[in-house]
């Protein structure tokens, strides 16, 4: 299609003024990524030698190119700011044409309004005006964003009709049964949100646009602000790229970032620069605060049903006396279609300006409201307007039900929405009548309002809403969970805040009962900002108190979200025995006991160190990123406050400030003699710093045209190079020269935004981790790509688009880890393999990983405010590092390995000592270990990790003696009452026997050839049984030396079981990986039994207490019954789904329980074989899961409690199947655990190392 004449007509009399200004290099990047320029005749219009020359060739090819031409560079002249060019093509610009309408009166088909009523858009108000002029702007603006993603802005003061404009300029077929919004318009309504609402506002939003999908596309709602971004953007360009998105009543521009995801957005504001803030194209439409004089009249004609010519001389007064108000014209019209001969009482009111204005500190000038909103209130009943006064103490945007006004009130429900339906009809207030039960609010307005008349009130307003709370709710705070039990839980605190009840709001906040319903019916979220948002009040007497609840809540949030729900008492107890959360919880704990419930105090828990070193506030605003020094003296971070810090690493002291950027910085990195740092920022920019100076040595501002998401220098000064990547389309990876004025190499490949790039230790290669779900190697050398990694392979379910958010090397260079979504993988270099996958079981993202350059650890920051280690070795999680209180955005380790810093959007950059994990005295212990109960102590024998054997007091954890290190690791250790002594038997075979207390060497054991798995005395002592990888077992008079070797297993025998019939008959049961049982004579060494009992390999075995049974469980997924006189199969248990870890019986020997590696614990009756309970059942959260595999069983003397491990420790009601109480070590798999006689002591060691002496509060 040729150019139309009228926009050629319009090129040519603007082709000297276009020639003048233009700089055509710039418009012609956007116009080739349009598809309307070609490389060739991009290069034609280059080869020219001046700019002007190059701005006249490319005027003569517009004017011979088509419409998508002109319509491409009048938007290339927008991006490129050249805002008066560009005004002076707009009126020109070719439109829709008109034969494509059909001819409704209003534009409204029926295909229309479904499509609106699908997306949520309002329906036009019961009274409503027409405002053409403003319509057909917005629309006008509309039709630009028919070509590219972009921003149209509505703005004006409230109340001036934002929000009907923004509704009535969707509702034409043009915009949705044309080219514009084939997709779809959907409407988000927003106003003052926190994260977490934020959060629920687009999980709606994504739930509402997946509704269309097939299921197999449906997703689990998004866990955190950044996965529901991606999800939002994931379905607005791959499933609606055509759609338009309208946000209602945007206030914050952090908010409206969440939603630059490069889409088609509508967005009503009282604040014009909000889009400042975001990236694309961009319009904007104005709404004046009042209508004209006829639109005015029109509303006042609709509400009186009189026509606008019989309407009398005071309509015309009202409209100038209030300006035309939109709201206070309907306000008026409101109480005159109740009472229609109040025309010169209503003008009287609005004239005789008796009620204070509104004051200029006040978010509105608006001279009439305060008389409109008198003159509404004056026309109800007094009692009324007293009830109307305490909604003064509502905050802004917040729906509630009646109830909660019955509650203020004291009145009926019914009586309450009588009253709120007449305030409703005087446009008093409004109502959502789309939830049920119906929601009432105010406007803005309306509730500046009554702030500003009752401001000397307000601490008495808010202290009648607690008075009367508590009045109501005497018995106990409300735990429905409908919507008036949320907004108390919400809300209480704020109104005692409000009312200056600081001793009220101390023991609300400072109530572990609080904490548990706030947490169970909001989550953490909200709790913890509370803490922040009143900590002024809460530190007037003891600042100590907050922050050891606050810490209880950020280290204990994650359990907080899980269902069910987690005791919080029992969390409580971890707390350190000086914290006030501890002695809150014991004092209930012990009166709970009293009552039957179960509580198990952490006895040793002082020993136990927090890794967190240091913490550190440099901002204000989140930090987006933050980095050491290479000397690891210095920490340079940056954030949201668009400013550069560098402080010491040992402190915190601040050394250098710069304000560095106009938008926030996204990333900062030393160079590698730690004299330069560069940035780089939503601003486009890339700049580099003197550090010692604070001086700007270099601005790159032209060649990205996004935001610039990471920088990073070689990692040596030969050559010394700058790699950035952005969020461009294309040339979206560069290589900086800072001796060039431009970018010395663009590495192409990427066909989307690149999160993250990275220099190989050797600064051979470039990774780049992009949208595209790919992680690129380019060789630094050439810029040229060298292999593409395509992590969506690995991970994607159903097409579901993977983003890569950041690549780290190994030290070695060998492997590259990237993160994607809620995993770490690991990959070969040379091969492109996977070689290992991070399953983190967290819902969350993985937000950034770091890789240590001196040993095996790895970090990984997420988006639900943890911090982990792993070992990829191992493939073993080291430690949690709790404590920060929102997103983690980096992690980074020192030069050294020895520390480990990270950032978050809490505002603190936080140290930890990273070989803290591994020797500190209070986590440094193996899990293989061993307890002695006496009458009189408990010995705990355990090896560390420095192959140590540790013999500790189980009261206290203290250790009684340490060992020299051994060559060998430790596996395998048991005590011995008479003679007082310890054995361990290590990874190559040897066994050696220790005196207790004094440490002495009694024996060293000769003769396995593998790994001692396990080791046993006999009851007298004298005797020692140990098993081997070798296949072998031992039974050695260890004093002398002498040894018998049973032999006949084929693969490792990983335990035994003595059989005792009398002190001088012992025989053995022995199972093995070959999956078979044996029984020896230990006397003569004789094997008398050789059962193949299963299809793989045995993991647990059992003998009944009364000997008469043996149970055995299997890699097969199957437990095994077998009589233990003629050594006859009696039972198969099947059912499990996963490998069956674990058996106990009962000491009746009447019932057996099984565990398996999906956490599920099955109890079986013993006489037949039948299931009695399955423990753990139910949905598919991590609770039914054990938080792993359930390694180890015990059952109570009088068989009525069971406690089993697994991630974490549980008891449960054995009768019922039902768990009682939950303890949450601070690692996770626990492989044993040992239990006194009694059933009160319960001692365990976590992956992390760390002991854990619990008892069982009385």
């Amino acid at each position: 299609m040729a150019l139309e004449e009228r926009a050629r007509s319009c090129l040519l009399r603007l082709r000297h003024k276009l020639e003048q200004d233009i700089k055509p290099s710039y418009l012609m990047d956007h116009m080739m990524s349009d598809g309307v320029l070609s490389v060739d005749e991009e290069q034609r219009i280059r080869t020219q030698s001046t700019r002007k020359d190059q701005a006249v060739s490319l005027i003569e090819l517009l004017l011979r190119k088509d419409n998508r031409a002109y319509i491409s560079f009048y938007n290339a002249l927008v991006k490129e700011a050249y805002d008066d060019l560009a005004n002076l093509l707009h009126d020109d610009l070719p439109r829709l044409s008109p034969d494509s309408r059909k001819s409704f009166a209003d534009g409204v088909t029926p295909y229309v309004q479904t499509v609106l009523s699908e997306g949520g858009v309002p329906q036009r108000p019961v009274v409503f005006v027409s405002r053409p002029e403003l319509v057909n702007r917005i629309r006008d603006k509309l039709y630009r964003l028919q070509t590219e993603p972009g921003w149209v802005t509505v703005f004006g003061m409230a109340g001036s009709g934002k929000s009907v404009l923004a509704a009535e300029a969707v509702r034409h077929h043009s915009l949705i049964e044309g080219e514009c919004f084939p997709g779809g318009i959907h409407w988000l309504s927003i106003g003052q949100l926190d994260k977490p609402d934020l959060l629920i506002k687009i999980k709606s939003l994504c739930f509402r646009l997946e509704q269309s999908l097939d299921s197999q596309h449906l997703q689990r709602p998004p866990n955190s602000l950044d996965e529901a971004k991606e999800r939002l953007r994931f379905l607005m360009l791959r499933r609606y790229p055509r759609a338009l998105l309208i946000l209602d009543d945007i206030w914050d521009s952090t908010v409206l970032k969440t939603f630059d995801i490069h889409c088609r957005i509508l967005l009503t504001t009282r604040n014009r620069s909000l889009t400042d803030s975001v990236s694309g194209a961009k319009y904007e439409v104005e709404v004046q605060s009042g209508l004209d004089e006829n639109k005015a009249l029109e509303i006042l004609s609709l509400y009186t049903e009189t026509k606008a010519n019989r309407l009398p001389d005071e309509a015309r007064s009202i409209v100038r006396e209030c300006k035309g108000s939109p709201l206070v014209v309907s306000l008026i019209g409101a109480l005159l279609k109740e009472k229609p001969n109040r025309w010169d009482y209503y003008l009287r009111q609005l004239q005789k300006k008796q009620f204070k204005r509104i004051r200029k500190s006040s978010s509105y000038d608006y001279d009439a409201l305060d008389q409109a909103m008198s003159a509404s209130i004056e026309v109800l009943p007094e009692e009324h307007r007293e009830l109307y006064k305490d909604l003064t103490v509502l905050e802004k945007d917040i729906k509630i039900p009646a109830k909660v006004l019955s509650v203020l009130w004291d009145l009926d429900p019914e009586e309450v929405e009588d009253i709120l339906e007449e305030f409703a009809n005087k446009s008093l207030l409004f109502v959502d009548n789309h939830s049920k039960p119906y929601l009432y609010y105010l406007h803005d307005l309306q509730l500046d309002f009554l702030v500003e008349q009752n401001r000397n009130q307000l601490e008495s307003l808010h202290a009648k809403v607690v008075q009367q709370y508590k009045q109501h709710y005497r018995d106990g705070h409300p735990t429905s969970g409908d919507k008036e039990c949320l907004y108390w839980t919400r809300f209480l605190t704020y109104h005692m805040a409000k009312a200056n009840l600081s001793q009220e709001l101390r023991l609300l906040m400072f109530s572990l009962d609080w904490i548990s319903i706030k947490a169970q019916i909001m989550g953490p979220a909200h709790l913890i900002n509370d803490y922040v948002e009143y900590g002024h009040i809460l530190d007037k007497e003891n600042s100590k108190e907050r922050s050891q609840f606050q810490e209880f809540l950020s280290l204990n949030g994650h359990h907080l979200e899980q269902r069910p729900f987690p005791d919080v008492v029992q969390l409580a107890l971890s707390q350190p025995h000086t914290s006030e959360v501890y002695k809150q919880a014991l004092l209930q704990a012990q009166d709970r006991a009293r009552m039957g419930q179960l509580y198990f105090d952490w006895l040793n828990k002082s020993s136990v160190q927090s890794l967190s070193r240091l913490v550190i506030h440099p901002h204000q605003g989140s930090i987006c990123s933050a980095c050491f020094s290479h000397d690891g003296t210095k920490i340079a971070s940056g954030g949201v406050s668009k400013t550069l810090k560098v402080f010491k690493s040992t402190s915190g002291e601040k050394l250098t400030e710069i304000q560095a950027h106009d938008d926030e910085v996204l990333c900062c990195a030393f160079s590698p003699d730690d004299r330069l740092i560069a940035t780089c920022s939503s601003d486009r920019k890339v700049k580099v710093w003197n550090v010692e100076r604070a001086m700007l040595i270099r601005v790159f501002d032209e060649e990205h045209v996004e935001q610039v998401n990471h920088c990073q220098f070689t990692n040596t000064m030969r050559p010394l190079l700058l790699a950035t990547c952005s969020k461009d389309d294309v040339m979206n990876v560069k290589l900086w020269n800072l001796n060039r004025p431009s970018s010395q190499n663009t590495m192409f490949g990427h066909f989307e935004p690149v999160n993250h790039c990275c220099f190989s230790p050797d600064d051979t290669y470039l990774s780049t981790s992009s949208n595209d779900g790919t992680v690129k190697l380019f060789k630094v050398s050439s810029a040229n790509e060298w292999k593409t990694i395509n992590v969506s392979d690995v991970i994607a379910e159903n097409d579901e688009d993977v983003i890569v958010k950041c690549s780290t090397w190994s030290a070695d260079g060998k492997n590259i880890i990237c993160a994607a979504r809620n995993a770490v993988l690991v990959f070969d270099v040379e091969t492109s393999n996977m070689l290992l996958e991070i399953k983190t079981n967290r819902m969350s993202t993985v937000q950034y990983c770091h890789a240590c350059p001196t040993s095996n650890l790895l970090a990984i920051a997420f988006s639900n405010y943890a911090v982990e280690l792993w070992d990829l070795e191992s493939n073993k999680k080291m430690a949690d590092c709790s404590g920060h209180l929102s997103w983690v955005q980096r992690v980074q380790f020192s030069p050294d390995g020895s520390q480990l810093l990270s950032c978050s959007d809490d505002q603190t950059v936080r140290l930890w000592e990273t070989k803290k994990v591994h020797t500190s005295s209070g986590i440094c212990l193996k899990r293989d270990s061993d307890v002695l109960f006496t009458d009189e102590e408990i010995i705990i024998c355990a090896a560390d990790n420095c192959n140590r054997l540790q013999v500790r007091d189980g009261r206290t954890g203290l250790v009684l003696f340490q060992s020299e290190e051994k060559s060998s690791r430790t596996r395998c250790t048991c005590l011995c009452k008479k003679p007082s002594a310890v054995v361990l038997g290590q990874e190559d075979g040897t066994v050696q026997v220790l005196e207790v207390p004094s440490g002495k060497l009694l024996a060293t054991l000769l003769g396995h050839t593998k790994t001692v798995f396990h080791c046993q005395f006999t009851q007298d002592g004298q005797t020692l049984i140990t098993s081997s990888e070798d296949t072998t077992i031992r039974v050695w008079s260890w004093q002398s030396g002498e040894c018998k070797v049973l032999r006949g297993h084929e693969e490792q025998v990983r335990s035994f079981s003595l059989i005792s019939s009398s002190p001088t008959n012992t025989r053995l049961l022995s199972w093995s990986f070959d999956g078979t049982i044996k029984l020896w004579d230990t006397e003569s060494g004789e094997k008398l039994q050789d059962i193949k009992a299963h299809r793989a390999a045995i993991l647990s075995g059992h003998v009944s207490p009364h000997g008469s049974l043996l149970a055995t469980t299997s890699a097969d997924k199957s437990a095994k019954l077998w009589d233990c006189e003629s050594w006859q199969h009696v039972h198969t248990l099947g059912g499990h789904r996963e490998c069956v870890r674990s058996c106990r019986f009962t000491w009746d020997s009447r019932c057996l329980a099984t565990g398996d590696d999906n956490g599920e614990i099955r109890i079986w009756s013993v006489k037949d074989g039948s299931l009695l309970k399955i423990c753990s059942q139910g949905s598919n959260d991590m609770d039914s899961l054990h938080g792993g595999w359930a390694t180890d069983l015990h059952f109570s003397k009088d068989d009525s409690l069971l406690v089993s491990t697994g991630g974490y420790i549980k008891w449960w009601d054995v009768q019922k199947g039902e768990a009682l109480q939950t303890f949450y070590p601070t690692g996770t798999a626990l492989k044993r655990i040992h239990i006194s006689s009694d059933f009160s002591t319960f001692i365990t060691i976590d992956n992390m190392g760390i002991l854990y002496i619990l008892q069982r509060v009385v």
